[in-house]
């Protein structure tokens, strides 16, 4: 093989990019050449364990040889199409001039972040680790939790520009087999140009992509993961994210927090409850408020009616009118102190919600009651954080219901969800279990938790291989 060609080549196809190296020696009239890309590449390792250790070498030089002069454990050899994926996974490549082969060492190194405790998952008591975007940590993290040989990890590539790797694991005795399947086939036949999340993701798996219902569980921790491989689930970890995503996903997952997992099942029990209360008020509070407020008045007491009759009567708007600015105030501020610099955020909430809800009652442009709804609305909606996005697009939607038809919107519209989420299925398991089918023994960690001692069977609702978990 021409050594000086072969790299010339290499570097052509990789556009002569700044951080592309190439290295050559000449030992013995055998001409050796090193590609590597030093942005993903540990270059001290490089010239440490596998140039000096060559360069220093003096006699008949082969890959047999070669491979023994190489500190380092990661060498395979790899075919001539396959090499630019490699260099560019950040493996050196090396080529001899009396071969044809390509020998492949693996010495990656890039700056990742150590696992911390998630931002959207902390807990009182409990694991604080969490996922980075290192997909090889992540797999370190799953398997420090599961010392058993029935943990399958199996590495797949989607996207033709980014090949970006994703790993599927789930325990091999207890997930069922077609839906190990079925996932693999989706993400097999998946067609992008990239995916840089693993959000990319939920849509291209969800059975009904167009639905509003969120129907892929997700996850930064890593005992949260493990939790529900052992129920069956099948878990996708995507390299370059921190969120790993489940199936099947059943609605309950959001109600429980990892949280009750570590504290009294009494108290776990009650807060359940609460998150369950507070997801109503959020969705049906608004629509609620403006329903009474323009149909049923005369079911409010006498002096509530009176406060509310004092705070409107100088409103200049209609009651939806009022109600829907007040709505989309509020959003344009979250969406506002999601983007801005953190020494900002806290200037622009004071700003926000003080300033201008208090001028805007003084102003006569809107009323107390009013603001209160949709605030104790918006605050009630992170009760349950995953929902968020869903929660959002419902309040508003039941707002205009309870704007135009009155309380029997309402009622009309709840039925229709509650309706529509029982028909959805993903992966065969039923949206609203174990409420809708009602599966007894799955309601031990349902709204009401039992100790764990009692928990003594995996999830009916999802469709698994064991029945018992000492089985696992």
């Amino acid at each position: 093989m021409d050594v000086e060609k072969c790299l010339s080549g290499i570097l052509k196809d990789l556009n002569n990019s700044v951080d592309v190296a190439t290295r050559s020696l000449d030992i013995c009239g055998v001409k050796i050449g090193f590609v590597y890309l030093k942005s993903m590449t540990d270059v001290k390792l490089f010239s440490d364990n596998i140039f000096n250790p060559i360069s220093n070498f003096d006699g008949k030089i082969d890959f047999c040889v070669i491979k023994k002069l190489i500190q380092t454990n990661d060498i395979s050899s790899c075919k001539k199409q396959e090499v630019l994926d490699k260099i560019l996974c950040g493996v050196v490549v090396i080529v001899l001039s009396n071969s044809d082969k390509f020998l492949c060492v693996d010495i990656q190194s890039f700056l990742t972040r150590p696992p911390t405790e998630p931002p959207t998952s902390p807990v009182i008591m409990g694991p604080r680790e969490g996922f980075t975007e290192d997909i090889k940590t992540n797999i370190s993290l799953l398997r420090r939790r599961f010392h058993t040989e029935n943990l399958v990890l199996k590495e797949m590539e989607v996207g033709q520009t980014s090949k970006t790797k994703i790993v599927i694991s789930y325990l091999k005795n207890v997930a069922d087999d077609k839906i190990v399947k079925k996932i693999e086939k989706k993400l097999s036949g998946i067609k992008i140009d990239g995916i840089l999340d693993s959000y990319y993701l939920i849509t291209l798996l969800s059975d009904r992509p167009n639905s509003i219902l969120k129907q892929v569980g997700c996850a930064e921790k890593p005992d949260i993961i493990c939790a529900k491989i052992l129920e069956g689930r099948v878990a996708i970890l995507v390299d370059n994210s921190p969120i790993v995503l489940t199936i099947p996903f059943l609605f309950l997952e959001d109600v429980q927090n990892s949280n009750d997992y570590y504290t009294n099942y009494i108290y776990a029990s009650f807060v359940r409850w609460i998150r369950v209360l507070a997801l109503f008020v959020a969705v049906l509070g608004p629509g609620f408020y403006i329903a009474l407020e323009l149909f049923h008045i005369n079911v409010l007491p006498i002096k509530y009616l009176i406060t509310i009759a004092d705070a409107t009567q100088q409103i200049p708007f209609t009651p939806f009118i009022e109600i829907l600015f007040v709505y989309v105030l509020f959003q344009i501020l979250y969406e506002v102190s999601l983007r801005l610099p953190s020494y900002l955020g806290l200037a622009t909430s004071i700003v926000g919600a003080l300033i201008l809800g208090d001028t805007g009652v003084k102003a006569g442009l809107i009323s107390p009651p009013t603001v209160i709804v949709v605030a104790i609305a918006k605050i009630m909606l992170y009760a349950i954080p995953e929902q968020s996005a869903q929660i959002n697009i419902f309040q508003f939607v039941f707002l205009i219901l309870g704007a135009s038809l009155g309380v029997f919107g309402l009622v009309g519209g709840t039925i229709y969800v509650f309706s529509y989420a029982n028909t959805l299925e993903n992966y065969e398991a039923p949206y609203l279990a174990p409420f809708a089918p009602f599966i007894l023994s799955d309601n031990k960690d349902g709204l009401f938790k039992v100790p764990i001692s009692a928990m003594n069977e995996l999830p009916k609702s999802i469709k698994n291989e064991l029945q018992e978990r000492t089985d696992a």
